[in-house]
């Protein structure tokens, strides 16, 4: 449990976030480069990238001063240096809350713990299927076994700081409430997030009428789970406005840019990762893209949790704190 001046810090940012408009998250993409061959991602295998350095991201953090500083990208643990990049951001007892996204194909309990030592707050780690199935759609033979050994390995209470991420799409939504015991198993939190055509063009992962019918019933059963056992993670605003994504295919007044932002791997900054641009400073990014953007078509959870309405940030805030 985090201490109350630490608290107090996250909740005064998000308050001075939300009045003054600024981001309340940016995703930090620290390389493109990926291990996995992820079925709905168009990243995978090595790339030639520039990379900032981490005292780079440390100085953007403290410009744009999130209340969250994601660490993604690609798969950040293919980074050296990660630990570093890490402590750069870190201000002690203070915000940011850094949460660091992976496939866990690199997650040993050693760099757990590391990465525990040098500021990370939580780590997102992807599932998307309860069993090997997942091994398939991420092309990583042995990954969701070695998830589940590492799982195995760490403390056996309820403070791992592991949230389970789950993409939800067409192949995966009947599994939602297996997931979800499965992450009570664990004694972890889950969290899901729709799947987009955004990164492959390919929508066949998108849910059909058919499919749409039966997931409306499989998000009221996730509201029945989530309150009985509470290890949901997500917001009950976003699992309701999935819904409505899958049955129009987009969600309107994206605010990419404003409510939350990209930090590319050399450090220049994108409206979100599935636009990629390489605007030098907010100013020029909020010049050239706010007005002009009318893109729909996704809702990750990046989007969702930053664009839920001002009473659901609130309540669901106090949620997680106690």
């Amino acid at each position: 449990m985090d201490s109350p001046i630490r608290l107090f810090s996250l909740a005064k940012r998000g308050l001075s976030n939300y009045l003054r408009k600024r981001s309340f998250c940016v995703s930090f993409e620290v390389t493109y480069r990926c291990n996995a061959r992820c079925k709905h991602c168009h990243l995978g295998g090595p790339v030639h990238e520039v990379r900032a350095t981490p005292q780079r991201y440390g100085e953007l953090c403290r410009q744009i001063k999130p209340v969250v500083a994601q660490v993604s990208g690609g798969e950040p643990l293919l980074r050296k240096d990660l630990e570093e990049i890490i402590g750069a951001l870190r201000t002690p007892n203070r915000a940011p809350f850094i949460v660091l996204t992976t496939n866990g194909l690199l997650l040993s309990k050693e760099r757990y713990l590391s990465l525990r030592e040098s500021g990370v707050d939580e780590f997102s780690l992807s599932l998307d299927y309860p069993d090997e199935r997942h091994d398939e759609f991420r092309r990583v033979p042995g990954l969701f076994r070695r998830i589940e050994k590492l799982i195995q390995e760490l403390d056996s209470g309820n403070n791992k700081a592991i949230t389970l991420s789950c993409v939800v799409q067409s192949d995966n939504f009947k599994d939602l409430i297996t997931l979800a015991e499965l992450a009570l198993q664990w004694k972890l939190k889950i969290n899901f997030s729709a799947y987009t055509p955004l990164r492959t063009k390919d929508k066949s992962y998108l849910l059909s009428e058919n499919e749409r019918e039966e997931f409306k019933e499989i998000i009221a059963q996730l509201l029945c789970f989530k309150r009985r056992y509470k290890n949901i993670y997500t917001s009950d605003y976003i699992l309701r406005r999935m819904i409505n994504y899958f049955e129009k295919g987009s969600i309107a007044n994206c605010r990419a840019g404003e409510r939350f932002l990209v930090v590319n791997p050399d450090g220049t900054l994108s409206p979100c990762g599935l636009i990629i641009k390489d605007y030098k400073s907010q100013e020029e990014l909020k010049e050239d893209f706010l007005n002009n953007n009318h893109c729909g078509d996704c809702y990750t959870s990046l989007r969702a949790n930053a664009e839920r309405p001002k009473s659901y940030l609130i309540k669901d805030s106090l949620s997680i704190i106690f």
